[in-house]
Protein backbone atom coordinates (compact mmCIF):
# COMPACT_ATOMS: atom_id res chain seq x y z
CA UNK A 1 0.00 0.00 0.00
CA UNK A 2 1.72 3.35 -0.71
CA UNK A 3 2.61 5.55 1.93
CA UNK A 4 1.10 9.15 1.80
CA UNK A 5 3.35 11.51 4.47
CA UNK A 6 1.19 13.22 6.36
CA UNK A 7 1.49 16.95 6.48
CA UNK A 8 0.23 19.82 8.63
CA UNK A 9 -0.45 22.96 7.56
CA UNK A 10 -0.47 24.96 10.88
CA UNK A 11 -0.08 28.92 10.49
CA UNK A 12 0.64 30.82 13.57
CA UNK A 13 0.59 34.78 12.62
CA UNK A 14 4.57 36.08 12.97
CA UNK A 15 5.13 39.04 14.75
CA UNK A 16 5.83 41.15 11.28
CA UNK A 17 1.97 40.22 10.43
CA UNK A 18 0.71 41.26 13.90
CA UNK A 19 2.55 44.52 13.37
CA UNK A 20 1.50 45.28 9.97
CA UNK A 21 -2.13 44.50 11.55
CA UNK A 22 -1.26 47.06 14.12
CA UNK A 23 -0.38 49.75 11.74
CA UNK A 24 -2.86 49.31 8.69
CA UNK A 25 -5.78 48.99 10.63
CA UNK A 26 -4.63 52.30 12.73
CA UNK A 27 -3.39 53.98 9.42
CA UNK A 28 -7.02 53.31 8.05
CA UNK A 29 -9.13 54.23 10.49
CA UNK A 30 -7.75 56.69 12.11
CA UNK A 31 -7.38 59.33 8.64
CA UNK A 32 -9.89 58.03 7.61
CA UNK A 33 -12.19 59.30 10.48
CA UNK A 34 -10.32 63.03 10.61
CA UNK A 35 -10.71 63.44 7.12
CA UNK A 36 -14.45 62.51 7.76
CA UNK A 37 -14.50 64.67 10.24
CA UNK A 38 -12.91 67.86 9.02
CA UNK A 39 -15.18 67.67 5.91
CA UNK A 40 -18.55 67.72 8.16
CA UNK A 41 -16.80 70.73 9.03
CA UNK A 42 -16.84 72.28 5.98
CA UNK A 43 -12.99 72.38 5.22
CA UNK A 44 -11.20 72.80 2.44
CA UNK A 45 -9.40 70.40 0.73
CA UNK A 46 -6.21 72.12 1.15
CA UNK A 47 -6.65 72.17 5.54
CA UNK A 48 -7.96 68.57 5.28
CA UNK A 49 -4.57 67.24 3.46
CA UNK A 50 -2.63 69.48 5.65
CA UNK A 51 -4.08 68.25 8.58
CA UNK A 52 -4.30 64.28 7.18
CA UNK A 53 -0.71 64.43 6.26
CA UNK A 54 0.32 65.72 9.76
CA UNK A 55 -1.61 63.08 11.58
CA UNK A 56 0.28 60.62 9.34
CA UNK A 57 3.48 61.63 10.41
CA UNK A 58 2.54 62.26 14.19
CA UNK A 59 0.52 58.45 14.06
CA UNK A 60 3.32 57.29 12.27
CA UNK A 61 5.75 57.94 14.91
CA UNK A 62 4.03 57.53 17.93
CA UNK A 63 3.10 53.92 16.92
CA UNK A 64 6.47 53.36 15.75
CA UNK A 65 7.67 54.35 18.79
CA UNK A 66 5.22 52.36 20.94
CA UNK A 67 5.96 49.04 19.22
CA UNK A 68 9.68 50.17 19.76
CA UNK A 69 9.24 50.68 23.90
CA UNK A 70 6.86 47.40 23.78
CA UNK A 71 9.55 45.25 22.32
CA UNK A 72 12.51 46.76 24.03
CA UNK A 73 10.20 46.23 27.41
CA UNK A 74 9.87 42.66 26.06
CA UNK A 75 13.15 41.63 25.73
CA UNK A 76 14.21 43.34 29.15
CA UNK A 77 11.89 41.13 30.84
CA UNK A 78 12.92 38.31 29.49
CA UNK A 79 17.03 39.17 30.13
CA UNK A 80 15.24 39.55 33.48
CA UNK A 81 13.55 36.32 34.18
CA UNK A 82 16.52 34.53 32.71
CA UNK A 83 18.62 35.84 34.89
CA UNK A 84 16.39 34.80 38.01
CA UNK A 85 16.15 31.49 36.72
CA UNK A 86 20.15 30.75 35.96
CA UNK A 87 20.44 31.82 39.52
CA UNK A 88 17.64 29.39 40.86
CA UNK A 89 18.80 26.85 39.07
CA UNK A 90 22.31 27.24 41.13
CA UNK A 91 20.62 27.90 44.06
CA UNK A 92 17.91 25.90 44.47
CA UNK A 93 18.44 23.01 41.88
CA UNK A 94 16.36 20.56 43.99
CA UNK A 95 13.14 23.24 44.13
CA UNK A 96 13.26 23.88 40.16
CA UNK A 97 13.79 19.80 39.55
CA UNK A 98 10.79 19.75 41.24
CA UNK A 99 9.06 22.51 38.70
CA UNK A 100 9.87 20.78 35.95
CA UNK A 101 8.78 16.97 37.16
CA UNK A 102 5.30 19.06 37.63
CA UNK A 103 5.55 20.43 34.06
CA UNK A 104 5.43 17.04 32.69
CA UNK A 105 3.41 15.75 35.46
CA UNK A 106 0.42 18.00 34.00
CA UNK A 107 0.82 16.32 30.48
CA UNK A 108 -0.18 13.00 32.27
CA UNK A 109 3.54 11.22 33.08
CA UNK A 110 4.06 9.84 36.06
CA UNK A 111 6.81 10.69 38.63
CA UNK A 112 8.86 7.68 37.51
CA UNK A 113 8.73 8.64 33.93
CA UNK A 114 9.86 12.28 34.44
CA UNK A 115 12.79 11.34 37.15
CA UNK A 116 14.75 10.49 33.95
CA UNK A 117 14.07 13.44 31.94
CA UNK A 118 14.18 15.59 34.84
CA UNK A 119 18.12 14.44 36.12
CA UNK A 120 18.86 14.57 32.32
CA UNK A 121 17.87 18.70 32.22
CA UNK A 122 19.77 18.88 35.57
CA UNK A 123 23.41 17.70 33.50
CA UNK A 124 22.78 20.58 30.72
CA UNK A 125 22.21 23.47 32.76
CA UNK A 126 21.43 25.85 30.01
CA UNK A 127 19.05 24.02 28.41
CA UNK A 128 17.18 23.38 31.67
CA UNK A 129 17.18 27.18 32.00
CA UNK A 130 16.07 27.42 28.02
CA UNK A 131 13.19 25.13 29.57
CA UNK A 132 12.01 26.57 32.41
CA UNK A 133 11.49 29.87 30.71
CA UNK A 134 9.34 28.06 27.87
CA UNK A 135 7.68 25.55 29.70
CA UNK A 136 7.60 27.13 33.45
CA UNK A 137 7.23 30.69 32.60
CA UNK A 138 5.92 30.72 28.65
CA UNK A 139 8.51 32.94 27.66
CA UNK A 140 10.36 32.77 24.25
CA UNK A 141 13.91 34.29 23.23
CA UNK A 142 13.37 37.55 21.76
CA UNK A 143 14.80 38.91 18.44
CA UNK A 144 17.56 41.11 19.39
CA UNK A 145 16.71 43.37 16.13
CA UNK A 146 12.62 42.88 17.05
CA UNK A 147 12.23 46.56 18.34
CA UNK A 148 13.92 48.38 15.54
CA UNK A 149 11.63 45.99 12.93
CA UNK A 150 8.46 46.57 15.29
CA UNK A 151 8.88 50.15 15.32
CA UNK A 152 9.82 50.46 10.94
CA UNK A 153 6.46 48.10 10.02
CA UNK A 154 4.19 49.49 12.62
CA UNK A 155 4.94 52.93 11.26
CA UNK A 156 5.41 52.27 7.87
CA UNK A 157 1.82 50.12 7.63
CA UNK A 158 0.45 52.97 9.34
CA UNK A 159 1.25 55.73 6.87
CA UNK A 160 0.21 53.16 3.98
CA UNK A 161 -2.89 52.70 5.00
CA UNK A 162 -3.36 56.62 5.98
CA UNK A 163 -2.58 57.84 2.48
CA UNK A 164 -5.77 55.28 0.97
CA UNK A 165 -8.66 57.52 2.81
CA UNK A 166 -6.16 61.05 2.31
CA UNK A 167 -5.66 60.17 -1.38
CA UNK A 168 -8.83 61.31 -3.22
CA UNK A 169 -8.65 64.96 -0.96
CA UNK A 170 -5.45 65.20 -2.88
CA UNK A 171 -6.57 64.16 -6.27
CA UNK A 172 -9.75 66.98 -6.16
CA UNK A 173 -10.06 70.10 -4.80
CA UNK A 174 -14.28 69.02 -4.34
CA UNK A 175 -14.47 68.20 -0.55
CA UNK A 176 -18.45 66.41 -0.92
CA UNK A 177 -16.60 64.52 -4.45
CA UNK A 178 -13.37 63.51 -2.34
CA UNK A 179 -15.44 62.25 0.44
CA UNK A 180 -17.28 60.18 -1.59
CA UNK A 181 -14.37 58.46 -2.83
CA UNK A 182 -12.81 58.14 0.28
CA UNK A 183 -14.96 56.58 1.74
CA UNK A 184 -15.78 53.98 -0.74
CA UNK A 185 -11.95 53.54 -1.41
CA UNK A 186 -11.61 53.60 1.99
CA UNK A 187 -14.09 50.97 3.05
CA UNK A 188 -12.79 48.51 -0.30
CA UNK A 189 -9.41 48.41 1.38
CA UNK A 190 -10.68 47.66 4.60
CA UNK A 191 -12.70 44.89 3.42
CA UNK A 192 -9.74 43.92 1.43
CA UNK A 193 -7.28 44.19 4.27
CA UNK A 194 -9.87 42.34 6.80
CA UNK A 195 -10.14 39.45 4.44
CA UNK A 196 -6.37 39.14 4.47
CA UNK A 197 -5.90 39.58 8.41
CA UNK A 198 -8.13 37.05 8.31
CA UNK A 199 -6.23 34.47 6.02
CA UNK A 200 -3.33 35.44 8.16
CA UNK A 201 -4.50 35.13 11.78
CA UNK A 202 -6.90 31.91 11.15
CA UNK A 203 -10.22 34.16 11.72
CA UNK A 204 -12.82 33.70 8.94
CA UNK A 205 -12.01 35.76 6.37
CA UNK A 206 -15.21 36.73 5.29
CA UNK A 207 -16.17 37.87 8.84
CA UNK A 208 -12.81 39.47 9.61
CA UNK A 209 -13.57 41.49 6.20
CA UNK A 210 -16.88 42.53 7.63
CA UNK A 211 -15.89 43.50 11.23
CA UNK A 212 -12.87 45.66 9.97
CA UNK A 213 -15.05 47.32 7.98
CA UNK A 214 -17.39 48.48 9.58
CA UNK A 215 -15.09 49.08 12.68
CA UNK A 216 -13.63 51.93 10.29
CA UNK A 217 -17.11 53.39 9.08
CA UNK A 218 -17.94 53.61 11.96
CA UNK A 219 -15.10 55.58 13.05
CA UNK A 220 -15.41 57.80 10.18
CA UNK A 221 -19.76 58.12 10.65
CA UNK A 222 -19.10 59.11 14.03
CA UNK A 223 -16.63 62.09 13.68
CA UNK A 224 -18.35 63.26 10.26
CA UNK A 225 -21.57 63.41 12.45
CA UNK A 226 -19.57 65.20 15.21
CA UNK A 227 -18.03 67.53 13.40
CA UNK A 228 -21.08 68.59 11.27
CA UNK A 229 -23.03 69.10 14.89
CA UNK A 230 -20.45 71.76 16.26
CA UNK A 231 -20.14 73.34 13.03
CA UNK A 232 -23.59 74.03 13.04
Amino acid sequence: MPYTPHIERHFTASEVVRDVVIGMSDGLTVPFALAAGLTGAAATTHIIVTAGLAEIAAGSIAMGLGGYLAAKSDAEHYAKEREREKREVAEIPHEEMREVAEVFQSYGLTEAETRPIVEALRRQPKQWIDFMMRFELGLEKPDPKRALVSALTIGGAYAAGGFVPLAPYIATNNVSRALLFSIAVTVVTLFIFGFVKGRFTGMKPIRSALQTAFIGSVAAGAAFLIARLISE
